[in-house]
């Protein structure tokens, strides 16, 4: 009988739905393989419980421009044999991770910070005296691992982790973000090869589509200081309440229980479009601590704009594939369709290699804008993410006189090159101002904000395909006309040491100047901001002697040692034998941080397991939603094959690149020899996503398909749903008349049917083809 496949307006999603998991090649040789993640593929063996960490939650306190936030991880062994569980998770960028704690039953076991082998130790000999014990170390600023040890049948274990980071607003809206997954990394390094350190890019994850193990749940309370215009989540399904004009409370909803799959993001204006600015005091035993927020001036448009040339890097490789590419096509074809005819520009794709559009720029009119959109729109997203090399080549392109350049970057940032690339950046600050725009639900924002940073410009992430248009604006507004160039900070009485940052670069946004630091003394003087603006010089102080110093934020102190943390770590690549990775420590340490040199362990006195070793297990993770399996270093059809528990592995020749053409022409010839029904377009209300929407019908086909089998139907029909704000499916309307018995039979199918829930509380609406030819 005729099958049913659907197939949506953006063709890649079809390839995803019958051929996924194509992703960087990995040899059957160990010594060949690269670091890779890989599937995870469920056991049925009764042993070890694969999956042990049950729960994931947070609990925010935002007071101010200052967040708070209580992550806790809760493990429980439902196996047979105790275990080790490890665990990738990701945080904030500005994270100051300041505690952690583990409770097993009523003991309660407080973690200590040392040295990050001193840790490992601790931990390792816990491990072998069968004590349980818990580690937390930072792979990047970002990405975090933590090991649990002797997790025995029938244990539960919680672990808890704090952290503080500033909230600082663009074009004054204030975002809070709460990363929850890791998405897989790109690497070439050998796995035989690589450092210890590096091994927890190998990591399992689910297929594309598959929810998280583990459930997810996030309380926020915020106390702004000032009354709160607008308040939204753009991400989750969120209930809100206030309980004054600047006091609310956001609940994650419970049908967001599966939603650790993408960022949880709150955004909030001030009344007014007001910023929070002014001068906070912390006075500590043995140290002073200040917070400077001075709001900047009016921007004002500049009349005449000087030449510009813009080289676009686009990201193509597997990563992409689909759905975050779908949105940087759309991001660039606003960017460069926008440009002036004054203009010039240069795009450059990259995967595991790179290729120009032309070897040196050109002139933005519409010959050339239209060739750039016609190569972008054909990508199709596949191989290893060789960012390195590729910014390399756009640095070394030559220059066109009289311009000035702005390098903008479009990526998932889904490598494990971090530090080379913001060592690449730094050399190069006189070049090029550095636009990042991280594309994606859960994008590597450590690589993001640091490129931005290091390369003086800014940064944007793009979660959802409707953004891209607002924040291309958003983008040629910022560098037309800067905000505030040659920037000084001066003190006159006030007695200050150890400025973070030691200087501030051109203000591109809307955003307020942030100066950290230690002061000596009674506060007194004053502060003065000076710089240019668009009408001319700009100067404002502030009066430091009527602020009242606080012992109740602590956080200053954590926020200071962070910041001076990020500036040593981002502006140069780390060496054991640098000074800096001393500077670093000494930092960790002494304000009882988690560093890349510092980690938390945690240790129960009571030898628990006398019987041996625990069982290893990694907790495997979920993709990012709208990344496809084409991330992942194994392909699905040859994974199902492996036996439980291994990973398998592609040949070297078999890249990813040549197992897409493969399958396309595969896919080709099999729907050529059927007759199909199939689903040519799905439109969707602006509160639903199309391509959450495609994987429900995806996954609910066969039941269409034996409709069509019992009524013997041939034709087209368009079927109307609408949809309440939980994803649930209200009314079934057909635009034209089939048979009844067709008709019965698909509106019970559907009616059953659970999509992703509005992202706005309010009911949605999908309209979609059935085709049988």
């Amino acid at each position: 009988m005729k099958r049913l496949i659907p197939i949506l307006t953006i063709v890649t999603l079809f390839l995803i739905i019958l051929f996924p998991g194509l992703g960087h090649p990995r040899s059957v040789e160990s010594e060949d393989r690269t670091l890779s993640p890989f599937f995870f593929i469920k056991s049925d063996h009764p042993g070890p419980d694969q999956l042990p960490l049950k729960t994931t939650s947070a609990q925010v306190n935002i007071s101010g421009v200052i967040a708070d936030v209580l992550v806790t991880q809760a493990y429980k062994n439902e196996g047979r044999h105790p275990l080790e569980a490890i665990y990738i998770f990701p945080a904030s960028t500005r994270a100051a991770v300041y505690g952690m704690k583990m409770t097993l039953g009523k003991r309660v076991i407080e973690a200590v910070i040392q040295k990050r082998e001193e840790a490992r130790r601790t931990y390792e000999q816990a491990l072998n005296q069968g004590k349980t014990a818990s580690l937390l170390e930072q792979q990047r600023p970002n990405v975090f691992q933590m090991n649990v040890a002797h997790i025995m049948p029938g244990d539960e274990i919680q672990v808890e982790l704090k952290y503080t980071e500033l909230l600082v607003p663009t074009d004054r809206v204030y975002q809070f973000v709460y990363p929850t997954v890791v998405g897989p990394r790109y690497s070439n390094q050998g796995a035989a090869s690589a450092p210890a350190k590096e091994h927890w890019v190998q990591n399992p994850y689910l297929h594309q589509g598959e929810r998280p193990t583990y459930t997810f749940a996030l309380s926020l309370s915020l106390a702004a200081g000032l009354p709160i215009q607008d308040l939204f989540c753009p991400s989750h399904k969120v209930q809100t309440s206030f309980s004054g004009p600047s006091e609310a409370k956001v609940v994650l909803d419970p049908l967001e229980r599966q939603g650790g799959n993408r960022d949880f993001i709150l955004r909030y204006r001030l009344n007014g479009r007001q910023i929070q600015s002014g001068l906070l005091l912390y006075e500590g035993e043995k140290e002073n601590f200040f917070l400077l927020q001075m709001q900047p001036p009016k921007r004002v448009a500049r009349e005449q704009i000087p030449g510009r040339e813009y080289i676009f890097i686009v990201d193509v490789s597997g990563s992409m594939h689909g759905f975050p590419l779908e949105i940087s096509k759309k991001l660039l074809k606003d960017l460069i369709g926008r440009l002036r005819p004054t203009d010039r520009f240069n795009v450059l794709l990259f995967s595991g290699g790179s290729s120009l559009l032309s070897n040196q720029s050109l002139p933005a009119n519409r010959e050339t804008i239209d060739r750039a959109v016609q190569l972008i729109e054909r990508q199709g997203g596949g191989g290893g993410t060789e960012l390195l090399p590729a910014l390399k080549r756009a640095l070394d392109l030559e220059k066109a006189d009289g311009y000035s350049r702005t390098i903008v970057i479009a990526t998932d940032g889904y490598v494990t090159v971090e530090e080379e690339v913001f060592e690449l950046v730094r050399k190069n600050l006189g070049q090029a101002n550095m636009f990042a725009f991280g594309i994606g639900s859960s994008v590597n924002r450590h690589i993001i904000e640091g490129l931005a940073h290091v390369g003086m410009g800014e940064s944007f992430v793009i979660t959802d395909p409707n953004e891209a248009p607002a924040q291309a604006e958003r983008f040629r507004q910022m560098i037309e006309s800067p905000v505030l160039t040659k920037i000084k900070i001066g003190f006159e009485g006030f007695s200050v040491y150890d400025l973070e940052p030691a200087g501030i670069p051109d203000l591109f946004a809307d955003r307020p100047i942030v100066v950290f630091g230690k002061y000596r003394g009674r506060p007194k003087g004053k502060i003065i901001l000076s710089g240019l603006s668009g009408e001319g010089p700009f100067q404002e102080a502030i009066e430091v002697e009527g602020v009242k110093p606080m012992k109740t934020i602590p956080g200053l102190r954590y926020l200071w040692a962070r910041h001076k943390i990020t500036l040593l770590s981002d502006l140069n690549k780390l060496r054991p034998e640098d000074r800096r990775t001393q500077e670093v420590t000494e930092l960790g340490l002494k304000y009882n941080l988690l560093t890349a040199y510092t980690s938390f362990v945690a240790v129960d006195t009571e030898m628990r397991n006398k019987n041996g070793t625990p069982t290893t297990v990694k907790q495997p993770l979920p993709l990012p939603q709208g990344v496809s399996d084409y991330a992942v270093g194994e392909a699905r059809k040859l994974a199902r094959s492996a036996p439980a528990g291994s990973v398998s592995a592609l040949a070297p020749a078999q890249t990813a690149d040549a197992l897409y053409q493969k399958n396309t022409a595969r896919e080709k010839e099999e729907k050529d020899k059927s007759d199909i029904i199939t689903l040519p377009e799905v439109q969707v209300s602006d509160n639903l996503i199309k391509e959450e929407v495609a994987k429900v019908l995806q996954k609910n086909f066969q039941e269409i398909e034996k409709c069509f089998q019992k009524g013997k139907y041939k034709g087209k029909i368009i079927i109307k749903l609408r949809i309440n704000p939980d994803g649930t499916v209200k009314e079934v309307i057909f635009d034209s008349n089939p048979l009844a018995a067709l008709q019965k039979c698909l509106r019970e199918q559907i009616k059953n049917w659970r999509f992703p829930a509005t992202r706005d509380g309010h009911p949605g609406e999908i309209i979609f083809t059935l085709k049988n030819v």
